[in-house]
């Protein structure tokens, strides 16, 4: 596009002064003096001033509006007028200078007419208000009016002096005739025609007021026209090339409302199409225009226009590398956790919106603006071809578009485990080994769907050839999985340990530690999960309920106690605890897995219920179940170079052990309400995510650690029970229960041995 360059101010009037001078010089070898003549004598010196002044030097640089139009051609009026001789002229005299009196008067009426009907909303009246104000500015500028009056000055009042005449016509020549066009009243025509018979139309809507940098315009907007959000717009930008922007919304109020606009980025091919656009609208001028004639199908697929359906916002002040602000233009289908999408550079990245605020500023003449401000986490770049996100070093540009993610029908994935909502964005395990040797957490409220989690997980787990045995409080992993367990078969094992509980529950030994039934118990539990872990077994799961078994202990040395005349010798026992058997279970699980060292997940302990199994020590219900979970913790701690590890899940964050808790690599927050579970969890996955605990829907989740394919704590919906099984279970069919339990293999004891030398390996292995 061509731009008019424009001298500086200062350069404008030392240009004035030079021109003036060629006047004043021209006039004085005219009549031999410096100062113009009074009367019909003058009237050429003062109209070629008039045009010096009001011309393209000093007040209308680069435009000529209807009303300036009347200005200059009223003033040509009046000086005719001041210098008629109607009663000395002859015939043509008065024809002439009747005819030009009418052409002054045409250029005031259709300088009227395009000022009257600029507001109209009908075609009609466009195209007419249009054409005169095309008419307007061609006959009606400085350099027409004024040079019809020299003209007219040099036939009536010149013509009898060949020095005047050579003299002054020079002077209009050189000072007033800038630039003159050949093709004149070519170009008038050719825009004329173009006005009523070319596809190329405008209205014009109201002005630039003010730029916020970068990208953003406001618009001084005409009471006549109602725009709405997304319309398309041009705006005739005098000191660079026409800019294309799209309407937002309604921000202040001063004498008409202001529209707020983003531009939208144009290429140099398109800028020239603009230009023709742009040719009925005054500079700063904004104009609606018909973006189907400008950009093709493939084109506008490039542009926010395509996607004007889901813009929501753009980027607000404050964003970060991690953390997006922004404002929200449009709240459509807008919820905590959803996903956003901004283009930095020519990637676009992903974000999840985790909060939202109410902001309030001041944006023109004092008028306040308040918006919604929403706040997004950055999840990354979009792998197709692995189904994964990818990092994003770098943040967005002030002001960009905000798109949402349009909602897409899931498609569940076999690794995955959920998805962002109302997407199709998996969230998959990067590694089940990484899941089971690094421990993994499931933490929140009750009937949110931790043990449904849980079951998925250890279904994964059975899939992978991984044993898992579960410490359930609930009974209901017997039911949930009953698909690998046989639970008839598992009942009549479990009597046995149980009998072994009830055998010598009343005996007490000087050593204390062989006194009452729990030598029993462990030596049952121990060869129960030898024969279960036997790599030659192809079972996969062992449930037990701790609270169901039963055992006592002996903790003190016995006494002598006198009864009548004889003496006794007796030792106080009393009942194991469910903490204590779930040590029990733990250690003998170490016992038997530390023949063989592995960094592949082998074997993971469920601590369903875990408050009640391995509790926090300002929590226990007495004295022994301290050291119980102490030795628990570092059953699990020293497991993991020999493939085991454990998946927690409970309620109360605060009352389970943080021995453990602490070493969960990975973590699914669920929905949380306590403070003090919040403040842990705000350690893992940050407190902006802790903080949308409260008021997480059923079935999602907070997702975040080494089992995870993104690199970043997200909230994700979690899958169906029977979506997932219906997929997992076409690849990973259940085993038949009766070729398993039908197997029967020697077990040698003797590379398993039974060694209780062994628990003090566990304490000293792991420094506390």
């Amino acid at each position: 596009m061509n731009i008019n360059i424009i001298p500086r101010q200062k350069t404008r009037i030392f240009i004035l002064f030079i021109y003036i001078t060629l006047l004043l010089l021209a006039n004085f070898f005219a009549f031999g003096q410096l100062m113009p003549p009074n009367g019909s004598k003058g009237l050429w010196f003062y109209s070629g001033f008039a045009s010096i002044l009001l011309g393209n030097l000093l007040v209308t640089p680069l435009y000529i509006k209807p009303v300036d139009a009347i200005s200059y051609s009223v003033l040509a009026l009046i000086s005719l007028y001041l210098v008629n001789d109607l009663k000395n002229w002859e015939y043509i005299e008065k024809i002439i200078f009747y005819s030009v009196i009418v052409f002054f008067i045409f250029v005031i009426l259709s300088s009227f007419i395009a000022i009257l009907l600029k507001d109209s909303q009908k075609q009609v009246a466009q195209n007419i208000s249009n054409t005169c104000k095309l008419l307007s500015e061609q006959f009606g500028n400085q350099r027409i009016i004024f040079s019809i009056v020299i003209i007219f000055a040099l036939i009536f009042f010149h013509r009898d002096e060949p020095t005047e005449l050579i003299c002054i016509t020079l002077a209009w020549v050189s000072t007033i005739l800038l630039k003159p066009d050949l093709f004149f009243l070519y170009q008038i025509w050719k825009k004329i025609n173009q006005i009523w018979f070319s596809d190329v139309s405008i209205n014009s809507i109201g002005t630039v007021v003010a730029y916020q940098k970068p990208d953003i315009f406001l618009i001084h907007k005409n009471p006549s026209h109602d725009i709405n959000f997304g319309t398309i717009i041009v705006v005739n930008d005098p000191f660079t090339s026409p800019r294309l922007g799209i309407t937002l919304d309604y921000i202040g109020r001063d004498e008409a409302l202001l529209l707020r606009c983003i531009e939208l980025n144009v290429s140099s091919q398109k800028v020239k199409v603009l230009s023709d656009y742009c040719k009925f609208l005054t500079p700063n001028n904004v104009g609606i225009i018909d973006i189907n004639k400008i950009f093709t199908e493939n084109e506008l697929k490039e542009t926010i226009i395509n996607d004007i359906a889901d813009f929501v916002g753009i980027v607000a002040p404050e964003t970060s590398l991690e953390i997006l602000y922004f404002e929200v233009i449009q709240e459509k289908d807008l919820e905590e956790g959803k996903l956003v999408k901004v283009f930095i550079g020519e990637n676009p990245v992903l974000y999840q919106i985790i909060d939202g605020l109410t902001k309030e500023e001041i944006i023109y003449k004092k008028n306040k603006f308040g918006f919604v401000r929403a706040k997004a986490k950055k999840i990354g770049v979009w792998d197709k071809s692995n189904k994964k996100f990818l990092s994003a070093k770098w943040l967005p540009k002030l002001n960009s578009p905000i798109y949402l993610q349009p909602h897409s029908k899931y498609k569940p994935l076999l690794e995955s485990l959920g998805h962002f909502p109302s997407t199709n964005y998996s969230v998959c395990l990067k590694n089940i080994d990484d899941l089971v040797t690094h421990n993994t957490a499931i933490l929140g409220i009750l009937g949110i769907g931790k043990t449904m989690l849980a079951i998925e997980l250890i279904e994964r787990m059975i899939a992978k050839k991984i044993k898992v045995i579960c410490l359930d409080l609930t009974n209901q992993y017997a039911q949930e999985l009953s698909d690998f367990y046989e639970i008839e078969i598992e009942e009549e094992r479990m009597k046995k340990i149980r009998e072994a509980g009830e055998k010598d529950r009343d005996h007490y030994e000087e050593n204390p530690e062989k006194g009452g039934s729990i030598p029993n118990l462990r030596d049952a539990i121990y060869r129960d999960l030898l024969e279960f872990l036997n790599t030659k077994n192809d079972e996969l799961i062992k449930i037990y309920n701790p609270s169901e078994l039963s055992a006592t202990k002996q903790l003190y040395d016995p006494r002598s106690f006198r009864v009548g005349e004889n003496w006794d010798r007796r030792a106080s026992l009393w009942e194991v605890t469910p903490v204590e058997m779930t040590k029990i279970i733990t250690e003998c699980t170490l016992l038997i897995s530390k023949n063989i060292m592995t960094d592949k997940a082998r074997t993971c302990i469920v601590f369903e219920e875990a408050h009640s199994l391995i509790p926090e020590w300002g929590t226990v219900a007495c004295e022994g179940d301290k050291a119980a979970t102490n030795a628990t913790a570092r059953a699990i701690l020293q497991g993991r170079k020999y493939g085991l590890g454990c998946l927690l899940i409970t309620q109360r964050t605060a009352n389970v052990t943080k021995t453990i808790l602490n070493q969960c690599n990975t973590i699914f927050a669920m929905r949380t309400f306590d403070d003090t579970g919040k403040e842990f969890l705000s350690n893992y996955i940050g407190r902006d995510y802790a903080s949308v605990l409260p008021t997480i829907p059923e079935r999602h989740a907070v997702f975040f650690g080494k089992s995870s394919s993104c690199a970043d704590p997200v909230l994700i919906r979690l899958n169906d029970q029977e979506e997932f099984r219906v997929k997992f279970r076409k690849k990973y069919p259940p085993p038949d229960l009766s070729e398993i339990y039908q197997k029967e293999e020697e077990i040698n004891e003797e590379d398993f041995p039974l060694d209780n030398s062994d628990e003090k390996d566990i304490e000293d292995d792991i420094p506390f």
